[in-house]
C-alpha cells in the first residue's frame, strides 16, 4: 500500500488534505488555518513530493517520514513548514482510523468517551458586561462549568485594551458566573513581567485558576518569572512549534501548564512527543485549539489518550459572526455540547465528513504519481 494522490482543497483560511493510496483508501487532515492558501503552496512545493510513493505499513508508523521531510527542508525551520506537515500528519492519521476501523483515540492509547470542554472567548472588543451575559447563556444553557476570557490587548506592551477593562472584566465575571465556574484568562503576550504579576496576584484574589501567556511568548525568562511569583497556574507554548525550544521551556520549567496546538506543531506525532515530555516533569498539557475546525476535533481525540490530559478541552464560543470562514466545514454537528462536554464517538478516524458544497467551492490543487 502506498500513497498514489494527495489533493487539497483551500481558501485564504483553511486547507484540507485528502491522501488516496494505490488501494483507493483515502484520509482527511487539514492544515493550520489562517493564510492558508500560502500554506498550500508550501504544503505541494516542501511536503508533497516526498510523500507521493511512499510505502504505508500496515499499522501507523510514519513519524520518522515527518521527520525526514523536516530534515530534507532543513533550510526552513519553522511556522509555515509544520501547518503544512500538520494536513499530511492528521490525513495519515485519520487514513489508519478508517482502515482499522477504529478512532483516532483509540489508535494512540485512547477510548471513545466524553471530555470537559471550557468555553474559549476570542473577544477583546466586548464590555465586561456584555461578556457576562453571553457566558452566563451558555453556562445555563450549554451546562458548562469553565470559560476562558480575554485581558489586555494582543501583544499589547503593558497597554489595555482600554483602561481598566482587565480588572474590571476578572471582577465582573467573579461575581457573575459564581464560584462553581472555572475561570481561566489570555493575557496573549501583552504584559511585562512586573504587570502581569500585579494583575496575577489580583486575579488570584478573584478565584481566577490560569493566566495564559502572560507575556511576549518569544520571551521565556519573562514568563518564568510571572510563574515562579504566582500561585494561579501559568500556561504557554501555543506559538511554539520547535523541538528544541519545547525541551528548553520544559527543562526550564517556564510554565505550569503546556499547550502545544496540534496543527502548528505539525502534527499529531509531534504533540504526543511534547506531551510525553510533559509528562515526564508531572506537567498537564491543555492543549491550544482555538477554532471550530478539525484541530477541536483532533485535540478531543488526544486527550483522551494522554496521562497527562489537562482538565479541559479549548473549545472556542465564536461562531460565524466571529469567524465566517467556520460556517458549514462539515456535516452534521460534530461539535455539539452537552452538559459541558463535547464525545470522541466510535466513528472510525476522526469521525467527521467534510461538506462536498464546501469543497466544490475551494481551489483545488493535486500532487500525483503519473
Amino acid at each position: 500500500m502506498k500513497i498514489k494522490k494527495i489533493e487539497t482543497f483551500s481558501n485564504q483560511y483553511l486547507s484540507f488534505v485528502k491522501i488516496t493510496t494505490d488501494r483507493g483508501d483515502v484520509g482527511w487532515g487539514q492544515m493550520s488555518t489562517y493564510h492558508a492558501d500560502i500554506t498550500t503552496q508550501v504544503f505541494h512545493r516542501q511536503v508533497a513530493p516526498y510523500s507521493i510513493g511512499l510505502k504505508l505499513q500496515e499499522q501507523p508508523n510514519f513519524a520518522d517520514h515527518l521527520q525526514l521531510i523536516i530534515e530534507k527542508e532543513h533550510k526552513f525551520p519553522g511556522s509555515y513548514l509544520l501547518r503544512a506537515i500538520a494536513g499530511l500528519d492528521t490525513a495519515l492519521w485519520d487514513l489508519y482510523g478508517r482502515l482499522l476501523e477504529k478512532p483516532v483515540a483509540s489508535l494512540i492509547g485512547g477510548k471513545p468517551g466524553k471530555v470537559r470542554i471550557y468555553g474559549s472567548s476570542m473577544r477583546r472588543d466586548i464590555s465586561p458586561q456584555d461578556e457576562s451575559l453571553r457566558l452566563r447563556k451558555l453556562r445555563d444553557e450549554l451546562g458548562i462549568s469553565a470559560f476562558k476570557f480575554r485581558v489586555g490587548a494582543e501583544c499589547g506592551r503593558d497597554k489595555d485594551e482600554w483602561e481598566g477593562r482587565s480588572e474590571d472584566i476578572v471582577k465582573v465575571l467573579a461575581k457573575d458566573l459564581g464560584a462553581d465556574v472555572q475561570r481561566l484568562v489570555d493575557g496573549n503576550s501583552c504584559f511585562s513581567p512586573e504587570k502581569a504579576i500585579a494583575l496575577g496576584k489580583y486575579m488570584q484574589d478573584y478565584g481566577v485558576s490560569h493566566f495564559e501567556e502572560p507575556c511576549p511568548y518569544w520571551e521565556h525568562n519573562q514568563t518564568k518569572l510571572v510563574k515562579d511569583a504566582l500561585d494561579i497556574d501559568v500556561a504557554g507554548g501555543e506559538q511554539d512549534c520547535d523541538m528544541s525550544t519545547w525541551k528548553s521551556t520544559l527543562e526550564k520549567k517556564v510554565v505550569d501548564i503546556v499547550q502545544p496546538d496540534v496543527m502548528y506543531m505539525g502534527g499529531l506525532y509531534r504533540t504526543l512527543e511534547v506531551a510525553s515530555m510533559a509528562n515526564e516533569i508531572g506537567l498537564p498539557c491543555t492543549p491550544h485549539a482555538a477554532n471550530l475546525s478539525l484541530v477541536t476535533i483532533c485535540t478531543k481525540h488526544l486527550l483522551t489518550a494522554i496521562p497527562n490530559a489537562g482538565n479541559y478541552l479549548e473549545f472556542s464560543i465564536e461562531d460565524e459572526t466571529y469567524y465566517p470562514w467556520q460556517k458549514d466545514i462539515f456535516n452534521g454537528n460534530p461539535f455539539e455540547v452537552i452538559d459541558g462536554f463535547v464525545e470522541v464517538t466510535t466513528d472510525p478516524g476522526w469521525g467527521v465528513e467534510i461538506n462536498l458544497e464546501w469543497l466544490e467551492n475551494s481551489d483545488y490543487r493535486v500532487t500525483e504519481i503519473n
